[in-house]
């Protein structure tokens, strides 16, 4: 092969400027990223839409001109055979046949700062309170990198949680997540919004996705006050919204939540709820063809279940944590649906609300006996230990023979464990019941525990 300078002898001054421009040209073309093909929408079902002729990657934005010459957005979910499959975060109408599908190189992303603490969002990350846009100084993505296990320190610190059974009996570690399992109408809400006032947290950040729309509002007026919602953010996407932008309130709410906690933050996320995000990813699963399996779920949604839930916990070495509360709606009051199956099984714990409970006029209706904290023995004292010991085998005596005492076939003496336990019940109700308005602290309830046997027993011997 020929020299460099004996080629360029050869094709003179003339050939050497075009052979210049030509590799340039071709430096150019290897750093170029590519061009962005359009394609053209050939199908809608549903809140499908499928594609041709345009290639983008999962996760992908794309934009659908409408005949009003409007954009609307969407993402891409998967493909087959030269077809891409996009799910909407708008409404469709106006969508035509062969419409322009511009591909991005974008991925979902919203705005991240201080200036969010105080507002109300949708899933996209615009402002829903009417307070004006939003200015932040950072970005952040939806669905960021794993974070590593090993990077994570360990619980062991007790998180006040000002709600006297949890902080006494299903102590709450800084950086734990725990399922709040409940059926319709059991004072969930109540729950949420008495740990949103009560919870010593930096930040808080709510997701309320797939719920009623009026909840919106009544979570913000009724479940925050004020000192709570100035350091509060809110991620709402009601039931109305489209499938995937419930995906994305659930996505945004953690990642915002991560966003703090990488700052050193004690951050507490409540995602109201678990199920309606695994409901919206069954929507865009079956749409798209994946074959149910469990009571109409897609398999790739119990993948999707501990992706989100293991994006909280705690942090590195600058002391942030998450600690997250994750409702699980047992439907029919079936707590053995695959949702709450599953969830039970990837998060830290559970509390359990009991409908029998709540018809009995008590509340919170937490069901201690069904209820567990997993990282209660590496936050709690020994004696401590030994007073949930003494109350949860109370408990369970009483609960046994709960209905010979009711009908008062029981006699007494018979057995001087149910006689303890009837003589403790009265104080240990007391203990479960507490005023929504009224916050119990640590310290206070760890006190009222030991009393309550203290007491039980003095009116024992006498």
């Amino acid at each position: 092969m020929a020299s460099t300078s004996a080629l360029q002898a050869q094709v003179g001054p003339s050939g050497q400027r075009w052979a210049a421009f030509l590799a340039q040209i071709g430096e150019r073309a290897k750093s170029a990223e590519g061009f962005l093909v359009q394609g053209s929408l050939t199908r809608m079902v549903g809140l499908t839409l499928e594609a041709t002729g345009c290639t983008t990657s999962v996760g992908g934005r794309c934009l659908v001109s409408a005949a009003d010459g409007s954009k609307v957005e969407a993402e891409v979910v998967g493909f087959s055979e030269g077809r891409v499959f996009l799910m909407p975060t708008d409404d469709l109408h106006g969508i035509t046949p062969g419409a322009p599908v511009i591909p991005s190189r974008q991925v979902f992303s919203v705005q991240a700062g201080n200036a969010l603490l105080g507002r109300v969002l949708d899933g996209a990350g615009q402002p829903l309170d009417n307070a004006g846009p939003l200015v932040c100084e950072d970005q952040v993505r939806l669905i960021p990198k794993p974070m590593n296990p090993l990077d994570r320190a360990p619980i062991t610190q007790a998180l006040d949680v000002g709600i006297r059974c949890i902080n006494g009996l299903l102590t709450v570690g800084r950086g734990q997540r725990l399922g709040l399992f409940a059926p319709s109408g059991v004072g969930k809400s109540m729950l949420l919004g008495m740990m949103t006032r009560f919870t010593e947290a930096d930040v808080i950040v709510v997701g309320l996705i797939g719920e009623r729309g009026r909840e919106v509002q009544e979570f913000v007026s009724n479940c925050l006050d004020e000192s709570a919602r100035r350091k509060a953010v809110v991620v709402a996407t009601p039931a109305d919204y489209p499938p995937l932008m419930r995906v994305h309130g659930a996505l945004l709410a953690t990642s915002i939540a991560e966003y703090f906690r990488d700052k050193g933050c004690q951050v507490l996320l409540l995602m109201d709820s678990l199920t309606r995000f695994a409901q919206a990813h069954r929507e865009i699963a079956l749409a798209i063809g994946e074959l149910p399996a469990t009571k109409g779920y897609p398999a790739s949604v119990f993948a999707r279940l501990p992706q989100l839930v293991e994006r909280a916990g705690t942090g590195g070495a600058n002391g942030g944590t998450i600690t997250g509360f994750y409702t699980v709606l047992t439907e029919i009051d079936d707590s053995n649906d695959p949702v709450a199956d599953s969830a039970r099984a990837i998060l830290d714990g559970h509390i359990v609300l009991s409908r029998r409970l709540a018809e009995s006029g008590l509340y919170p209706a937490i069901d201690i006996e069904k209820s567990i904290s997993r990282t209660i023995q590496s936050i709690i004292t020994p004696q401590h230990a030994e007073m949930i010991r003494k109350f949860r085998e109370l408990n369970g005596v009483y609960q046994e023979n709960r209905d010979l005492i009711t009908i008062g076939a029981y006699a007494s003496g018979s057995d001087s464990r149910v006689d303890n336990a009837i003589s403790h019940w009265p104080h240990m109700l007391e203990y479960l019941r507490q005023n929504d308005r009224v916050s119990v602290p640590f310290d206070q309830s760890l006190l009222d525990l030991g009393q309550l046997f203290s007491t039980s027993a003095s009116v024992e011997e006498g």
